[in-house]
């Protein structure tokens, strides 16, 4: 046989297959049973092994092992070329490895054959083919075993390489939300502060006299976007705590359409011109809950509705059933774009296509399913452009 020249161990048609298989995996692991019906045909072993090497650690942990031979009855008990592996990796080369045991028991006396998973210089493992009793592995097949541990190895570090690429791009959308984060807060603290700082400058100009109505128009101007200021620095503080574990729910009896006549009345304080219908079909049994939380959640959804549906009247419909309570909050607005829905529960995100007038930082909805999945509930949105917005909220009777 000349250099070179690559034994009939397969045939052409089956290494093809093998490639196809092994070049068009996302999963390795997943199509690896697919390749043993390929190769077992016409390369016998009895088990096959693939030991990956700890890109930390430099330990060499088992990834995929199969028996499919005389060892599959005694998986526990017979050798899976642990030693063998380690030294594959050590000297980066292909070793066959011989029984000197002379027993009779063909599951002590392991002929086995390790490769080098490597791409490059890049070495991530070692490939262990094992037959017990014999027959020796021949030389005329080290040619077709390197050629699979190189598909798997490309297979292998294809998928690793995927596996980072998508870790990197959700760290970079995490950094990329963040900086619109602050971009957002340090644009939601300066208005406030402008007017605070704008208006406390006017009172104290020694040229100028106010009068009382005057003085009171501004103070109340002060106070306003005082509070204003507060509400950012209050859904900071949950939404770190809330992400940490840290907020502790009191849950107690509460009878939530008393807890939804309240917020509506406070929501109508601050925004009169606000049209609020709430229906109930029946009554309600006392839920299980932190009514203080729950009533930041249906405050943060009656003001969404002011601000991203202006002029919209509001309904809000409980419906209860065995197992817990349905409320439904629906407006009337412009809607939510599709490629949005699945986003707006995530921190920091905010709609791209609202007016820039619209204040907000990306927290109030994060901040919602975070109470609401604390109450062991859930909470969606269902929306259709120009034609509303409906959030849902379920919640238990008892979390």
């Amino acid at each position: 046989m000349k250099v070179g020249d690559i034994p009939q161990v397969l045939p052409v048609e089956a290494l093809f297959a093998l490639s196809r298989i092994l070049g068009q995996a996302s999963s390795w692991r997943k199509v690896m049973d697919e390749a043993i019906q390929v190769v077992r045909p016409h390369f016998v072993f009895d088990n096959l092994v693939v030991y990956l090497l700890d890109p930390v650690t430099l330990n060499l942990e088992v990834g995929f092992a199969r028996a499919t031979g005389r060892g599959k009855s005694a998986e526990a008990d017979v050798a899976w070329g642990e030693a063998l592996s380690n030294q594959v990796v050590e000297q980066r080369q292909l070793i066959l490895q011989e029984p000197t045991d002379t027993t009779e028991d063909r599951l002590q006396r392991p002929y086995m054959l390790g490769v080098p998973l490597q791409v490059g210089e890049t070495l991530l493992g070692a490939l262990i083919w094992i037959r017990f009793g014999g027959p020796p592995f021949d030389s005329a097949a080290f040619p077709f075993v390197e050629f699979f541990g190189q598909q798997l190895a490309q297979a292998i570090l294809r998928e690793r390489l995927a596996h980072e690429i998508s870790r990197l791009e959700i760290q970079y959308s995490g950094l990329q939300a963040q900086e619109d984060f602050i971009s957002a807060l340090s644009h939601e603290f300066r208005t406030p502060l402008g007017f605070i700082k704008g208006y406390t400058t006017t009172l104290l100009r020694p040229d100028a006299t106010w009068d009382a109505a005057t003085q009171r128009e501004f103070l109340n101007i002060i106070d306003q976007e005082a509070d204003r200021m507060q509400e950012l620095i209050d859904n900071l503080l949950d939404s770190a705590r809330l992400q940490t574990g840290r907020i502790k729910m009191n849950f107690q009896p509460v009878r939530l359409d008393s807890l939804v006549s309240d917020v509506v009345a406070r929501i109508r304080l601050r925004h009169p011109e606000l049209e609020v219908s709430v229906q109930l079909d029946e009554p309600l049994s006392p839920i299980l809950a932190d009514p203080q939380r729950l009533a930041q959640v249906f405050e943060n959804l009656l003001s969404n509705a002011v601000k991203y549906a202006p002029g919209s009247p509001v309904s809000i419909k409980i419906t209860p059933d065995a197992g817990g309570a349905h409320l439904a909050f629906a407006d009337r607005g412009p809607g939510i774009p599709e490629k949005y829905r699945q986003k707006i529960f995530e921190r920091f995100f905010r709609v791209p296509d609202i007016q820039p007038s619209v204040h907000g930082t990306g927290l109030g909805l994060y901040i919602c399913k975070q109470i609401i999945q604390a109450h062991y509930g859930q909470i969606w949105a269902e929306s259709q452009l120009g034609q509303g917005t409906v959030f849902h909220i379920y919640l238990p009777w008892k979390p």
